[in-house]
């Protein structure tokens, strides 16, 4: 189990680094490395104290609050810009 774990984050890590042309498929990556270390974090209760039996529960919390503010910034790049590729983004540019 711990191996498919592994394997789950590390292809979203590369799908992250090399799939790098639209800020949607750049947010799955993200969403789908954040789902994987929920699971591993899910998965090992017994390695958790009894103080950090909520830490999966908070993670997941954040997790879905990074979502919301990705699809915000892409839906305000999409009307500003006409579309989500990340090469029409320059973040230098004022």
């Amino acid at each position: 189990m711990v191996f498919i774990l592994i394997t789950t984050f590390f292809i979203a890590l590369m799908g992250l680094a090399f799939h790098r042309t639209h800020l949607l498929s750049a947010l799955l990556c993200l969403e789908a490395m954040m789902l994987t270390i929920f699971i591993g974090m899910a998965m090992w209760p017994n390695n958790l104290t009894s103080s950090m039996l909520m830490a999966p529960l908070i993670m997941l919390t954040l997790s879905a609050c990074e979502a919301a503010m990705g699809l915000s910034l892409m839906i305000a790049t999409a009307r500003s810009h006409g579309n989500d590729n990340l090469k029409t983004l320059h973040l230098l540019q004022c």
